[in-house]
This record gives C-alpha cells, sequence and structure tokens, in this order.
C-alpha cells in the first residue's frame, strides 16, 4: 500500500498531483529546488482549498487534513521514505535520466519511481535505473484534481507487481485510468493531434477561418471549445511542441506534421492568452471576427475533422496501443471530447468512415489521408465497434 508519496516539481502539474495524493490519505512531500516555487505552490492551494470550502465540496476540518498531509521541501533526501515518486520536471531526457538515477540512489528497493512525462520514452528515461523494472510512466491531465483520466505507461521493463501497484494506486485516488503502450503521445496526445493538425490544415488551404473553423467543431460537434480556442488556452508553443515531437517519434509519418503557421506564430511570440494573442487577440478592447455560419460549411470542416480523430483511434486500436475502452475513456476523461470516437465512428457508420477517408485521400494523394487498416477491415466484414 502506497502511504508515503514523493512529488517533484512544484508547479502547477506538480502542485495539482501533490493535491490529489493528499486528498486521497497519503502523506505527500512537495520537492522543489527553487524555495519561491514551494511558497507559491503553499499560497495556491491554500486559495484552492479556501475555494472549495466556499462552495461546499469540503469543510474546514477537511481542508486541514489536505493541508497537512503535504510538506514543502527544498532537500532531495526529504523524499528517502517514499513509497512512490513521482516526477514533473521540465520535458528533457538527460535531466529526467539523472533525477531517476539520484532517486534510486535514496529510496528503498520497493520504492516505485515515475515520470509524469507526456511525450518523451518511459523506456528511455526508465534505462538510467540499475533496476528499471521499478521505473513507470503516470501521466496526469492539467488541472490534475479536476481531469478524471491517468494514463499508466509501463515500459518495456517495468515489472508485473510495479504496474499493478501503480494501476490500484491510482485508482485508489479516485482516478480512471487507461493502461498504453509506451509509444509516443500515448494516447491522447497521439490521438488529439488531428483536432489541431486538420483544423490548421483547412484554415491554411484557406477554406475558412478560425473563428468559423471553431464554430463548426462547438455548433455541429458539441466540443466545448474550438481547435485554435483551445490551442491558445494550452499554449501555441506547448501545442506546436508536442506536435513536432510526435512527428519526430514516428519517423516523420506525415499524419502528425506540424503547420509552418502554427510555428511562425510561435516564433512571433503569439503564444495564445498567456500572452494575449495567438489565433485571438486577447488585449482589452480587442475585437476579433465573427464566424461565417453556413450550416453546409460548417458540416464539411467537422466531418473532415472527425473521420481523421476516428482514424487516429482505429489505428491506436489496430496497433494495440491500449484497449478500446482505454482509448474511449482516455478522450472522453481526459480532453473532455463530448463522446468516445470509436462510439462515434459507429454512430456515423465505418462505411462512411472509409469513404470521407477515402475522398480525402483521392483528392489530396498524401499518405497523412490513408484509411486505418482496421476500419477497411471492419467495413468489408460489415462491424461496429460495439
Amino acid at each position: 500500500m502506497i502511504k508515503n508519496v514523493g512529488v517533484i516539481g512544484s508547479g502547477t502539474m506538480g502542485s495539482g498531483i501533490a493535491q490529489v495524493a493528499a486528498t486521497a490519505g497519503c502523506k505527500v512531500n512537495l520537492y522543489d529546488t527553487n524555495p519561491e516555487a514551494l511558497d507559491k505552490a503553499k499560497t495556491n492551494l491554500e486559495k484552492i482549498l479556501d475555494r472549495l470550502v466556499e462552495k461546499g465540496r469540503i469543510d474546514s476540518r477537511e481542508k486541514s487534513r489536505i493541508r497537512e498531509n503535504i510538506s514543502y521541501v527544498d532537500s532531495l533526501e526529504s523524499l528517502s521514505d517514499s513509497n512512490l515518486v513521482i516526477e514533473a520536471i521540465i520535458e528533457n531526457l538527460q535531466i529526467k535520466q539523472q533525477l531517476f538515477r539520484d532517486l534510486e540512489a535514496l529510496l528503498s528497493k520497493k520504492a516505485i519511481i515515475a515520470s509524469n512525462t507526456s511525450s518523451l520514452s518511459i523506456a528511455s528515461i526508465a534505462s538510467a535505473l540499475k533496476s528499471p523494472k521499478r521505473g513507470i510512466g503516470i501521466h496526469f491531465f492539467n488541472p490534475a484534481p479536476l481531469m478524471k483520466l491517468v494514463e499508466v505507461v509501463p515500459a518495456v521493463q517495468t515489472s508485473e507487481k510495479i504496474k499493478q501497484t501503480t494501476i490500484e494506486t491510482i485508482e485508489s485516488w479516485g482516478k480512471i485510468v487507461a493502461v498504453v503502450k509506451d509509444t509516443p503521445g500515448f494516447i491522447v496526445n497521439r490521438v488529439a493531434r488531428p483536432f489541431y493538425g486538420e483544423a490548421l490544415r483547412i484554415y491554411e488551404e484557406g477554406i475558412a477561418d478560425v473563428a468559423t473553423i471553431d464554430w463548426a467543431m462547438k455548433s455541429i460537434g458539441g466540443f466545448r471549445m474550438g481547435p485554435f480556442e483551445l490551442i491558445d488556452f494550452i499554449g501555441n508553443d506547448i501545442n506546436y511542441t508536442v506536435t513536432e515531437t510526435v512527428f519526430e517519434a514516428f519517423y516523420y509519418d506525415p499524419r502528425y506534421k506540424p503547420s509552418f503557421t502554427q510555428r511562425r506564430l510561435s516564433e512571433a511570440g503569439y503564444l495564445g492568452r498567456k500572452t494575449g494573442k495567438g489565433y485571438y487577440n486577447y488585449e482589452e478592447g480587442a475585437s476579433n471576427p465573427a464566424p461565417d455560419e453556413n450550416v453546409g460549411q460548417a458540416q464539411k470542416i467537422f466531418d473532415r475533422v472527425l473521420v481523421m480523430l476516428i482514424n487516429e483511434a482505429a489505428d491506436a486500436l489496430f496497433w494495440n496501443i491500449a484497449s478500446a475502452e482505454d482509448i474511449e475513456n482516455a478522450m472522453t476523461k481526459g480532453v473532455n471530447y463530448p463522446k468516445g470516437l470509436l462510439a462515434w465512428a459507429d454512430e456515423k457508420g465505418i462505411d462512411w468512415c472509409v469513404s470521407k477517408l477515402d475522398e480525402l485521400y483521392d483528392e489530396y494523394r498524401e499518405d497523412r489521408y490513408r484509411c486505418s487498416p482496421l476500419l477497411r477491415r471492419m467495413n468489408k466484414e460489415q462491424r461496429t465497434f460495439y
């Protein structure tokens, strides 16, 4: 049973993970080399807990319990009693590998050493350990206390016992676990790429502007945010880097090809909400163009993005990246899609999916639009996902 948890990195993600573990009853040491960052994390948690009390989600006794379960430490040695340590630091392989080495020298031999990486190979990170079987990926989504999904990513070296203990622990923290193969982007960051990439492609072709594309995805598809609104929320630089990382990791598969538009905006410092300008202008008094509410055009935009998302989900299942249930949970609980993509494929019709993809391939003659063998096989056999 995991009782003592160490979290490395007191930014938004690390602090959120610490809050989740502390709420579940674990004693947590939140470590950071920057004392100011620790003070900020402590202040922010106090504000979050106060808001939860105001909303009636927790009472003052629960607030005190959660707060007392977290210690803010600036010494790595303070984590020595941890049964599980999760790092949530910079996405740099060498830095993470060195941290894993330092932790292995410090922790008991039974302790689990985990990375919250969203884009790096767990096998590569765990290879830094003398006993790599204890390494694993535990990928939370931001904000960690609110998002129900956690991707658990065993490396090829991870022992079955470590995998099962990790799954049981994260489930005991009230999260929905999706077990995923150690492949680029895992489930969410892989399957979600067309939501951004195909929207950017439609914009670059001059088919529609950003406001119209966003309106199409929200009005026809029921998405809470359009792709450009979401990129501005995430950060143009962060979203572009994830796309570039997945593209390179998949040996430059054209399905994940980054956009020059996104790269140029990132280079210009138009990063979205955090800089006041991205695909939209967030500066005070700024006005943004209204969408062209042509329902016929919106349907075409939505269909094109949706079929690319469905194709990606089907391909993830085809390559045994995760189970159908975990893929559906990942997209509905990890990025709040209005419904699972495989269920959406059944609703639209597998024949519709294959036909739409073949239309795109015939028009562009790009491998980007190749239909997943699983969809083509299911169409031939007249099968559905459910």
